[in-house]
């Protein structure tokens, strides 16, 4: 049976992605069916229409996170059944009417969270959860920063990391939006457009960074970790290439690191999404989490919808509305 998705149809700007009528693929073993109510938008996405990193027809489909209704299960699926409501992370595909995936990466969802407000979680989650929780440990009573606070992945660091105690940071491209952070739970966000955030924290002693920028930042950071600070890179939009002081890096015992979860197989994301529904679902429902949609486009608008991303002029989450 026929589906429509957005197909990316070249390497190029947002005008390369084509409405496209598809057949609609079938759950697997250990797979899903979704009926796509919404799709969110991530930098990722962007990624894949721009690089030839794509070969599959899969991936010519961007989309990493959605919500919806499952319409079927594959064979050895047990959790779920036909009509039940779920959140997941998808493996690419998310920008159609109906995507499979892992049964395991599939979530329910929050209490209290419709549908398309569910869309939000699963990429933004599941990326803070395993980069500051996991991987770098913060702590309640820490000193957190997030740069981006405005983005999607920085909304979502800066409410779990005030809902797990610590101290958050932000830095963000107006002052609008640095406000905007404040509101939502950040205890400073400075405009790194017009303010040095390095001098602006030179004292307050950071533990933990989680950070998109990477180029000429990168000493910036790294000089604002106290010792036994843990920084993580899940992209590097100001550059791929920085020199770093080992010195600061030795005499302070300082960790860098850095993950993309796209590639990761269905094993660790599977391992992960548990995690997150153990340990981050309880938090969300309790109320410590809102949902912040930018705006909300349809399908067909979905060069429109990345456009709009890549201007940054957008707080929250852009989403694709299906139906």
């Amino acid at each position: 049976m026929p589906m429509k998705a957005i197909w990316i149809a070249q390497k190029g700007g947002p005008e390369v992605l084509e409405l496209r009528e598809l057949e609609r693929p079938k759950a697997a073993a250990g797979e899903v069916l979704i009926r796509v109510k919404a799709a969110g938008l991530n930098r990722s996405d962007i990624y894949s229409r721009t690089s030839m990193a794509y070969g599959t027809d899969e991936s010519k489909i961007p989309g990493l996170e959605v919500s919806g209704i499952i319409e079927s299960c594959g064979p050895g699926v047990t959790r779920w059944q036909a009509g039940d409501a779920v959140c997941a992370l998808v493996n690419g595909g998310g920008y159609a009417e109906y995507v499979t995936v892992p049964a395991g990466q599939c979530l329910p969802l929050p209490k209290g969270w419709s549908l398309e407000e569910a869309a939000t979680l699963p990429e933004t989650v599941l990326t803070v959860w395993s980069n500051v929780f996991r991987t770098c440990r913060l702590q309640a009573g820490e000193n957190f920063l997030v740069h981006g606070g405005s983005s999607g992945i920085g909304i979502t660091a800066i409410q779990l990391g005030v809902a797990f105690g610590a101290q958050v940071y932000t830095t963000a491209g107006t002052d609008e939006k640095c406000r905007w952070c404040e509101a939502l739970g950040a205890k400073k966000a400075v405009n790194y457009k017009t303010q040095d955030f390095e001098a602006e924290w030179r004292d307050t002693g950071i533990d933990v960074i989680l950070d998109m920028t990477g180029g000429d930042f990168t000493l910036k950071n790294l000089r604002l970790l106290r010792e036994e600070g843990r920084m993580c890179y899940i992209n590097s939009m100001r550059g791929k290439q920085a020199l770093i002081d080992i010195g600061v890096v030795m005499n302070r015992r300082l960790v860098i690191t850095g993950s993309m979860l796209k590639p990761r197989d269905t094993a660790f994301k599977s391992a992960l999404t548990a995690d997150v529904e153990a340990h981050v679902w309880p938090v969300i429902e309790k109320g410590a989490m809102k949902p912040v949609i930018f705006r909300v486009f349809p399908l067909a608008a979905a060069a429109e919808a990345q456009q709009l991303m890549e201007d940054g002029s957008h707080i929250g989450k852009i989403l694709l509305r299906m139906y």
